[in-house]
């Protein structure tokens, strides 16, 4: 018989110390939750792997169901293992304090892990994304089925499109005409210097290609007009709107409603930024981007960064924003600014949001209907 026998489930205590574990580690089955990529650096001797991104039920299977010892769960510095107590397949489980990052500090050694095979470099590359409970390798697969289109690889597609590739979107299809310009190089940073003069979508491709090789980056050297918009955004399950002019932004928002594709809206003007997601396709009372905007404004209303100027790092900002919507939307996290106008302006460095509605007035209902 041993010293567990006689004790119940709310007789153990839901957090031990290293003292205690050292005192008697029979007492406990560990269960270390790490990622594989974190756990080669060693284990606390007699650990079993089940690494929390592939879900609680992993963790359960690798659990003494026995009675006999109790199951401690080990992670890097008992975060992880915090959220998982919380939830009532666990209740009977306890944590080891500080973690793995505890055990190292006060020099106890590690152990190798029991099979230290190659880690596949996706694990390695997307580690800080499976760490995440709102994405996991669940998300992390999800983001690698998806099929983005941005168009303009410029001051937003640039930051976009690194930040879609390096998140490991699995298709990105960039469509811009222009070419690389040295005044671009101030906030285009998918570009180089040696690369004036290239095609913006050529640029774009070898260096998010040299970012993350595996991921298709597809480069369409071609102005969005409305001959070629139905195709060129036809299988998209997001586009990412890195356009600068009014009559684009309207060719984008109609086809995208009649295709029936999300799409994530971005501006930039001197120190000024504006975002948002429209889906009116899913919801026929959500604004569409004429709804935002009626009409074009009238001529010198509202130049563009080569009439009015732009802060270098606005774009950088603005592009991130977008970024991180496209992957909340993708993923499926919430809240996403569906609907919603975000206002930065960069000199006050204030943010504001604006809930958008339907405007009674615009065709929407009728571009949906329409097809390309």
């Amino acid at each position: 018989m041993t010293a567990l026998d006689t004790d119940t489930d709310a007789d153990r205590p839901s957090r031990i110390s290293i003292t205690e574990l050292r005192a008697d580690p029979a007492r406990w089955h560990l269960i270390d939750i790490r990622e594989a990529a974190e756990c080669q650096t060693g284990l606390i001797a007699g650990s079993v792997e089940a690494p929390l991104s592939l879900g609680p039920d992993a963790v359960l299977a690798a659990a003494d169901h026995s009675g006999r010892i109790a199951n401690l769960l080990v992670c890097a510095s008992g975060r992880r293992c915090e959220r998982l107590l919380a939830q009532p397949a666990f209740s009977g489980f306890a944590i080891l304090e500080g973690g793995v990052q505890a055990w190292t500090a006060a020099g106890l050694p590690l152990t190798s892990p029991a099979a230290r095979c190659a880690i596949p470099a996706s694990d390695e590359r997307y580690l800080r994304h499976h760490l995440l409970p709102q994405v996991g390798r669940a998300g992390q697969e999800r983001l690698r089925q998806s099929k983005v289109t941005v168009i303009g690889a410029g001051g937003l597609g640039s930051p976009t499109s690194l930040y879609l590739a390096a998140a490991g979107v699995g298709h990105l299809r960039l469509i811009d005409f222009d070419r690389v310009d040295r005044s671009n190089l101030q906030r285009q940073v998918l570009h180089t210097d040696a690369r004036v003069g290239m095609a913006k979508v050529e640029s774009a491709k070898h260096t998010l290609t040299a970012l993350n090789p595996d991921i298709t980056v597809e480069a369409i050297d071609a102005r969005l007009n409305a001959d070629n918009a139905a195709a060129l955004l036809a299988g998209a399950d997001l586009i990412i709107d890195g356009a600068d002019n009014f009559p684009t932004r309207y060719l984008l928002n109609d086809t995208a409603l009649s295709l029936g594709i999300p799409w994530v809206y971005g501006a930039v003007q001197a120190f000024a930024g504006q975002v948002a997601v429209f889906t009116p396709h899913r919801d026929d009372q959500a604004p569409c981007y004429r709804c935002l905007f009626p009409e074009a404004p009238g001529p010198g209303e509202a130049p563009n960064c080569a009439e009015a100027g732009v802060l270098g790092a606005l774009p950088g900002l603005i592009g991130s924003l977008q970024a991180t919507e496209a992957l909340k939307h993708l993923i499926g996290i919430e809240p996403v600014l569906y609907g919603t106008l975000l206002t930065v302006d960069a000199l006050s460095m204030q943010f504001h949001k604006i809930r958008l509605t339907k405007d009674p007035d615009c065709d929407h209902k009728k571009i949906k209907s329409s097809k390309p």
